[in-house]
């Protein structure tokens, strides 16, 4: 008996511990199911490649063609599309006088003396200098920039004043020097050169001919040149080469087309003081008695404006004629 209570005891004794041990587990386990129902999903995570440190975004890059050594600055690298030329007047009737006679300033009569042509480029851009190289003694050739302001009206004026005329048409160089807006480049396509050339004759007219600013690169180059030379003969006018390049194709092309065509023998003025320009005109005069005419090239400087102002007045005093540039092609060519 006193064995079957003490059993009895220790169960009794145990039943408490073991039901107060069940609440805790089922306590844990409902707080452990709250809060699996309850708390977010966590996204999964995926393996990334690694990201160079601050790499710029790639940028588009649209090739163009290399600078040339000329320019200054370098034009946009894109050309403008190509256009058609525009077509240009015909040429004047089978038995018509050409332009180049037909707007030629008549020549004094020589007399069997040596005979001088002066040719004044860069004209239009400068007004002041302008109208004082207008002011000088005639005949002298006054040669016109296409992209000068009012050139109708300073043409005008020049050729009332007893002047002869012509164009001056820019044209690409072989050095850094930028030659004007609308220049002729041997880059361009043969309609985009005509197209050019065309939209420059149509600045003023009653011009003789065409010479060009600048072109060391442009006059070496047959390809280039020939479009050009082509026009002027089309459009019966003369052909003044500058003659900025020794490699000058102009010549050639002038022979073969039978074009009116001179080059220039003495440039004034590359040195701007007017004892430089002095001894350049002495130049022309040894020039003209050794082969009877020379053509000599100054611009509208200062220097250039002064020393022909004192020299032009005593021309045939000095045994020399004073003749339009178009007076020596006659001579030249054997033309007109």
């Amino acid at each position: 008996m006193a064995g079957k209570r003490r059993t009895v005891r220790k169960g009794s004794a145990a039943r408490p511990f073991l039901l107060a041990l069940a609440a805790v587990a089922a306590v844990f386990g409902a707080g452990l199911a709250v809060s699996l129902l309850t708390e977010k999903p966590k996204p999964a995570v995926t393996a990334r490649a690694p990201v160079a440190e601050s790499a710029p975004a790639p940028v588009a890059v649209t090739e163009s063609e290399p600078a040339l050594p000329y320019e200054e600055p370098d034009p946009p690298a894109a050309e403008p599309p190509p256009q058609v030329a525009v077509l240009p007047p015909p040429p004047p009737p089978s038995g018509t006088q050409a332009p180049w006679l037909r707007n030629a300033v008549p020549a004094p009569p020589s007399a069997g003396r040596p005979v001088i042509a002066v040719v004044i480029d860069d004209l239009g851009l400068d007004r002041k200098r302008s109208a004082r190289t207008v002011k000088l003694p005639a005949p002298l050739t006054l040669a016109w920039l296409p992209y000068a302001q009012d050139l109708r009206e300073q043409t005008k004026a020049a050729h009332a004043a007893g002047h002869e005329l012509m164009l001056h048409i820019p044209m690409e160089p072989s050095v850094q020097a930028d030659p004007g807006p609308e220049a002729l480049l041997v880059r361009l396509s043969r309609d985009e050169i005509v197209r050019r050339f065309a939209n420059a004759l149509a600045s003023f007219d009653g011009y003789v001919g065409v010479n060009n600013h600048m072109g060391s690169r442009f006059t070496a180059d047959r390809a280039a040149m020939a479009p050009v030379l082509a026009e002027v003969q089309r459009r019966g006018l003369l052909w003044l080469d500058s003659r900025t390049s020794p490699s000058t194709v102009a010549a050639t092309l002038a022979g073969e087309l039978k074009l009116p065509f001179a080059g220039r023998d003495v440039f004034l003025d590359n040195v701007e003081t007017v004892s430089a320009v002095r001894a350049q005109l002495a130049k022309t005069e040894a020039v003209a008695r050794q082969h009877g005419s020379a053509i000599a090239i100054g611009h509208p400087h200062d220097a250039t404006v002064e020393a022909l102002a004192a020299w032009l007045p005593e021309v045939r005093k000095r045994g020399f004629v004073l003749v339009p540039v178009s007076a020596v092609v006659r001579a030249r060519c054997a033309c007109g």
